[in-house]
């Protein structure tokens, strides 16, 4: 089968606002990305799979009169980057669209927040220390969330990936979904469901058509990863739509059990139809506050590998009608991830991140330090 073609970014576009300044990136199609964070300097790198710079897009990217606090560049042949300076920059939101296609980034900077907010109280004596910055999510009110499902993945006479000394999937995911219920309904106060409260099958689409008839405002699905190379470990976060790369879409085509050639056959058609960029746009914010939050709280305590956040059509994702996400929140595969999901410190570790993630997004209102 010959190799698809890099996507080019035929063109670059931005408009500084009040509050914001857009950048669209004009697609020959649609692409796939990643986000990750990285530090010294602390950023945020959105890669796009397959791609590269027209000529044009290039050139503007160059320009003095780019924004200052983005750089788009083609540190290989087949691969874009977007770096954001979170130095400068206190919020974003990343969009992909189509008809025609094209990726859409508002960024918040900080000097603008700072512009806008409330005139100074009078010098004191003493002077205070440095505040902590506040994301532009800060200024949003709480989200209407009234209703979540919990998703453990997996169940009765399928037990998903098998670590090395026999740990199966699918204990861990119940385990850490009974603890994250828990969680959301004493400290959220919300009412939460889960698709399994016991070890027993439910088949993929009863997960989905569950959580679409209880008319849920969130469904989370919990799993775990597993890779053919031992050494693999780290944590990501999903959300639906193309396969971001190769290995997004082994994950997917395991988790859902069916060939990876059959997998993708409709997505396209899915996204195009049935989702709207609302669900789109929620599902990517859901599953990036909780990415950060994953990552935010555990490593602290261990050495987190951040896979980032990638899109995959996994069935749960792909039919529910709701903001939707599936964590992946170790390696089976690795024997030190095993031994670690076989205690119960690091069990309800993994659900208190998760929850500082969903209770992040729901309610935006709090200060959130970068």
């Amino acid at each position: 089968m010959p190799a698809v073609p890099p996507t080019l970014v035929r063109d670059l576009r931005f408009k500084v606002h009040q509050d914001y300044t857009r950048v669209v990136l004009d697609l020959q199609r649609s692409v796939s990305f990643t986000q990750s964070r990285h530090t010294n300097p602390d950023r945020v790198i959105i890669e796009l799979q397959n791609s590269r710079l027209s000529e044009t897009a290039l050139g503007k990217a160059k320009h003095e009169t780019f924004p200052d606090d983005i750089t788009i560049q083609q540190p290989h042949p087949q691969s874009v980057t977007v770096s954001l300076n979170l130095d400068a920059i206190s919020d974003y939101k990343l969009l992909p669209l189509s008809s025609p296609d094209r990726l859409v980034l508002d960024i918040y900077s900080r000097a603008a927040e700072e512009a806008h907010a409330a005139p100074a109280p009078p010098a004191l004596a003493q002077p205070l220390l440095p505040s902590t910055p506040t994301i532009r999510s800060a200024q949003r009110p709480a989200r209407d969330i009234t209703r979540i499902v919990v998703d453990p993945g997996h169940g009765g006479k399928d037990p998903g990936a098998i670590g090395h000394s026999g740990t199966a999937e699918k204990d861990i995911t119940l385990q850490v979904g009974l603890k994250l219920r828990d969680l959301l309904a004493q400290r959220l106060g919300k009412q939460v469901l889960m698709t399994r409260e016991r070890d027993v099958f439910i088949e993929l689409g009863d997960r989905a058509k569950f959580a679409n008839s209880k008319d849920a405002d969130l469904f989370l699905s919990i799993h775990v990863n597993s890779h053919p190379q031992r050494s693999t470990k780290g944590l990501e976060v999903y959300h639906f739509g193309i396969a971001s790369d190769r290995r997004a879409l082994e994950v997917a085509a395991r988790e859902n059990d069916v060939p990876v050639k059959d997998l993708a056959a409709g997505v396209q058609f899915i996204l195009a139809d049935v989702l709207t960029d609302k669900k789109i746009q929620d599902s990517l914010e859901l599953a990036w506050s909780t990415k950060q939050a994953m990552v935010a709280r555990l490593d602290e305590r261990y050495d987190v590998v951040d896979h980032g956040v990638k899109t995959a059509p996994f069935h749960v994702l792909r039919y529910t009608a709701m903001p939707s996400i599936l964590t992946e929140i170790a390696f089976i595969s690795n024997q030190t991830e095993e031994r670690l999901m076989q205690t119960e410190t690091f069990l309800t570790r993994m659900a208190e991140a998760i929850f500082d993630g969903v209770k992040a997004y729901v309610n935006p209102i709090q200060t959130v330090k970068r």
